[in-house]
């Protein structure tokens, strides 16, 4: 391991891509512990842990994919979360809209400056417009516990709406959200790994530390009685927790492989190379993406419904689309498979494949080229995302089930599975295939003497 670590840092190109990385990493984690102005983060976070209720729900959920910055009330509170509700937005718009399908095939560097360019537009406004609910929010809160405030911003006012404060909190959070966009986009730029994979990884790590504490704190190991979490409890939660590194490692990493043969040329034989390339069609094409899309998609109406609706009609089904309940998981589960599909449609092209089939003289044994040869990859992968993607919403949501079974602590839980381990195990396979690249262009061993990544 010392060894292929050496080998890593001895490649200039690939030794400053790490380390521009490891640098805007750790200025993320700056802004998770500079305060909004007018705000006390210490009365901040003890209201949050009253606020979660000691149950699975959205204020717990936010607070994890921001890495405490939310329950802290800081500058990046709202994380990147507003990025990826406008990154999904733009992926269905470019589904159901045939003049930006157009763009994008006729001309994709043009098609492409132009959907991130809406996709900062539409970050920016769905910044602002969570931003502006969570200051309402924090106001509520202000007035049935004093002290979150500091009360010099709140005296200014116009028609009775503190407006500093509005634009403030508005403006900060909006900033900070914007700044790791930025990050993101630098990261996946120069960097090694995708920025925002990335940025969602290292918040839920930092975590990782709190986890640990609870845990001891639960066992009660310095009293004879016992503690809140039993050691069968925690047995159980480690199991799972390796169950979902091995099912998201085997899910990500395999693949069918559809054998390939040549039609021979000028009477020459076939190359034996080429009689035993293949297509390979990945399990879960879509990796990691279905399960944070899914978790922003129902974080957002849930966000409005919840921070706004306090009582009656509002606050039932707030309390439906909270994490944990029976709803939330069904859902859930829907929506996985859903974008599992929607995102293999929209990034596997069999119609393209078979094309370039025909033109190479490749087909697929006992079947003819063209059309047959399109309708065979789209259902054969149809079949094997159906798979993956029930397996990826029962991996999803295996560790609510346990919680909501042994009566553990959700902190624990989603820590030890679920929508953070999946993200978590997805992020760190794909940047090692990323490494592994460089590593084989460069002519090494690569990142592992044995069973290596998938990337030849």
């Amino acid at each position: 391991m010392i060894e292929s670590i050496k080998r890593i840092f001895s490649i200039p190109e690939l030794r400053a891509k790490i380390t521009f990385t490891l640098i805007m990493l750790c200025i993320c984690r700056i802004g998770a512990y500079i305060p909004v102005p007018g705000i006390n983060s210490e009365v901040a976070v003890g209201l949050f842990k009253s606020a979660t209720g000691g149950g699975q729900n959205l204020f717990q959920l936010m607070d994890v994919f921001s890495g405490g910055a939310f329950g802290k009330m800081t500058v990046i509170a709202l994380g990147v979360m507003p990025y990826i509700s406008a990154s999904i937005i733009m992926q269905l718009l470019i589904a159901i809209v045939p003049s930006l399908q157009r763009d994008v095939k006729e001309n994709p560097d043009l098609g492409k400056k132009k959907i991130s360019k809406w996709t900062r537009l539409a970050t920016l406004f769905l910044a602002l417009f969570q931003s502006s609910i969570f200051t309402k929010t924090v106001l509520h809160m202000n007035e049935s516990a004093p002290g979150v405030i500091l009360p010099y911003i709140t005296d200014i006012t116009l028609f009775s709406v503190p407006w500093l404060f509005y634009l403030t909190v508005m403006l900060t959070m909006t900033t900070g959200t914007l700044f790791l966009m930025w990050i993101g986009e630098q990261i996946t730029e120069k960097g090694i790994g995708n920025g925002i994979s990335l940025i969602i990884t290292l918040n839920i790590l930092s975590s990782f530390p709190s986890t640990i504490g609870s845990i001891i704190k639960q066992l009660n190991l310095d009293s004879q009685e016992a503690g809140q979490l039993s050691f069968t409890s925690l047995i159980l939660l480690s199991s799972v927790f390796v169950f979902i590194i091995l099912g998201t490692i085997l899910v990500i990493q395999g693949m069918r492989k559809i054998p390939l043969q040549y039609a021979r040329r000028g009477g020459q034989t076939s190359n034996p190379s080429e009689s035993t390339s293949h297509i390979p069609l990945k399990i879960n094409y879509a990796g990691v993406i279905p399960v944070i899309f899914a978790s922003t998609f129902l974080m957002f109406p849930a966000t409005i419904v919840q921070f706004l609706g306090q009582d009656g009609w509002l606050a039932t089904v707030s309390q439906m689309l909270s994490p944990g309940s029976w709803v939330y998981m069904i859902i859930y589960c829907l929506l996985i498979l859903f974008l599992t599909f929607f995102w293999t449609s929209t990034q596997f092209k069999p119609d393209q494949i078979a094309s370039d089939m025909k033109k190479n003289g490749a087909f697929i044994p006992g079947i003819r080229q063209g059309k047959p040869t399109q309708d065979f990859l789209e259902a054969t992968m149809n079949r094997i995302t159906l798979v993956g993607a029930v397996f990826l919403a029962l991996i999803a949501i295996l560790p609510q089930l346990v919680s909501y079974l042994l009566g553990v602590d959700p902190a624990i839980s989603q820590f030890f599975g679920g929508t953070s381990l999946l993200i978590l195990v997805g992020v760190i396979l794909d940047t090692m295939k990323q490494i592994e690249s460089h590593l084989i262009m460069k002519k090494y061993d690569g990142f592992m003497k044995r069973g290596h990544l998938r990337v030849r």
